[in-house]
């Protein structure tokens, strides 16, 4: 099963990028997503975050996890028509302010939510925690415990898979219409994953000692990632991004 976050081999401009600077392009969109007021602002930079992300062809994981968001983002909007009593009555007890708002809350969180995909997508997670660590001056522990995480994201997931495949396997039907008895049949689930994972994190911890963990500093990595010409000017187009939420 493939990854929302799995590494996407490429060419592209934002692959050759430091790592750094595309979290950096990815917080100047978050940031401006949250500074915004203006819904054609929150509505270009949902279309640049799309464009960038067909230019790396990364459409296939961002369109996997646009599955997991279009739901969180109607029942945002539902609440906030529900909500939102104020303005004018367009449709039962929907009003104009309440779609606004609604309308508002939907895109700041695609907004909010996409843009770190294409950036960790084309990014592999040992460059990522060295470029913390030289550009940044992260310390390494902290570096390595962030992108560790994310490598177990996919992990995690096919653990639950396997686990959910065994017990389909036993009678249970996960695929039932009803949400509610989904999250009651996949509560118990949680206690298997959570040994599984316990004993994971415990043998990469021993694994990671073993290899002399502690002794590892800003000088250890054997790959450098300076900034170049191309990451300067993405940086300025970051900081434009947040004058941009700022102005408007």
């Amino acid at each position: 099963m493939v990854s929302i976050i799995d590494y996407v081999p490429g060419d592209t401009v934002l692959h050759r990028l430091n790592p750094v600077t595309k979290i950096a392009l990815a917080a100047g969109v978050i940031a401006a997503s949250l500074l915004a007021d203006s819904p054609i602002l929150l509505i270009a930079l949902l279309a640049l975050t799309l464009a960038v992300s067909a230019a790396v062809h990364v459409m296939r994981q961002v369109g996997s996890f646009l599955k997991l968001l279009i739901p969180l983002a109607v029942i945002m909007f539902l609440m906030q028509t529900i909500l939102m009593r104020e303005g004018r009555t367009v449709f039962l007890f929907m009003t104009d302010r309440g779609i606004e708002l609604g309308g508002m809350v939907c895109l700041r969180l695609l907004c909010l939510a996409l843009p770190l995909i294409p950036a960790l997508v084309t990014t592999q997670l040992t460059d990522l925690a060295n470029a913390c660590v030289e550009v940044l001056h992260v310390p390494y522990k902290y570096a390595f415990t962030f992108t560790t995480a994310l490598r177990f994201v996919p992990v995690f997931s096919q653990e639950m898979n396997a686990i959910m495949e065994a017990q389909t396997a036993r009678g249970v039907e996960y695929d039932t219409p009803n949400p509610l008895k989904k999250i009651r049949l996949m509560l118990p689930l949680c206690v298997p994953l959570l040994i599984s994972s316990v004993g994971k994190t415990d043998a990469t911890a021993l694994a990671a000692e073993e290899r002399g963990f502690y002794l590892r500093t800003r000088a250890s990595a054997f790959k450098r990632y300076p900034l170049r010409g191309i990451d300067f000017a993405a940086l300025a187009i970051c900081v434009a991004l947040v004058v941009l939420g700022v102005v408007f």
